[in-house]
């Protein structure tokens, strides 16, 4: 991976953070995305050419704009060789589907579905044949049946799809990593709540996850030379085989 690009949109969290250090620990450079915490993404930077000398570029804004996922592709083109993408964008949309609005549904939609799929198409057309790879994030929602969970996992769900698709379609490897109770991202502040505790009490799963198993899914799915395209890889400690 030594000198590859790899965008990381919404890179600058919990989760993009544990990706950006593990790309940067094999001589990846990633391209940090962030909608608007900037100081976050900077103190990322710092850490990742503090620790393996890799400089890492910052891009602000939101994906949904076109002149964001262009800087996105003009950032990676500077850094090395434009060769991975990974959006690790999206938003909860934990309203039920009996109160949700239409703007409820069409803004997860925009934030989980339409952002990732249009970075992707830009980021293919920019590729323009040569060796690739995007890694799509879902959840353990669009996997298995979860009550509440329509107006996240409809969208998610699309996005794995849409990514089969892709694979089939694209000359480039496409694939899904959806993860699962996790000690970071969107599942964090659930962890913290007491909302999952349940699943350890009956053993459902040996432990909450953790951004580093999530990272090395995510590393798999984009070493060079992987053979593996149009796939689903649940990170979920088994809980969806048992719902």
């Amino acid at each position: 991976m030594k000198g590859k690009s790899i965008i990381l949109a919404g890179g600058s969290g919990g989760l993009g953070a544990a990706v950006a250090d593990d790309l940067a620990a094999r001589g990846a450079i990633p391209v940090i995305g962030c909608k608007r915490n900037r100081d976050r993404a900077d103190a990322l930077a710092r850490t990742i050419v503090e620790k393996y000398g890799v400089v890492a570029p910052v891009v602000v804004g939101d994906i949904l704009d076109q002149t964001v996922r262009q800087q996105l592709l003009d950032a990676g083109r500077r850094a090395g060789l434009l060769y991975g993408m990974v959006p690790l964008v999206g938003q909860p949309a934990r309203v039920p589907i009996e109160t949700a609005t239409e703007l409820d549904l069409i803004e997860s939609m925009r934030e989980n579905f339409i952002g990732p799929v249009l970075l992707a198409r830009d980021f293919a057309a920019a590729l323009a044949g040569a060796d690739g790879a995007i890694v799509f994030i879902s959840t353990m929602q669009a996997i298995g049946v979860f009550s509440g969970s329509t107006a996240y996992a409809a969208p998610k769900a699309a996005l794995i799809h849409t990514a089969r698709i892709l694979a089939k379609q694209w000359p480039i490897r496409v694939n899904v990593v959806a993860p699962g109770v996790n000690n970071a991202g969107m599942a964090e502040q659930s962890v913290r709540s007491g909302k999952y505790d349940s699943f350890l009490e009956k053993g459902m799963i040996p432990r909450f996850g953790q951004p580093s198993d999530v990272a090395r899914a995510i590393t798999f799915f984009l070493e060079p030379g992987n053979y593996v395209t149009g796939q689903i890889l649940a990170v979920d400690g088994g809980l969806t085989t048992k719902m």
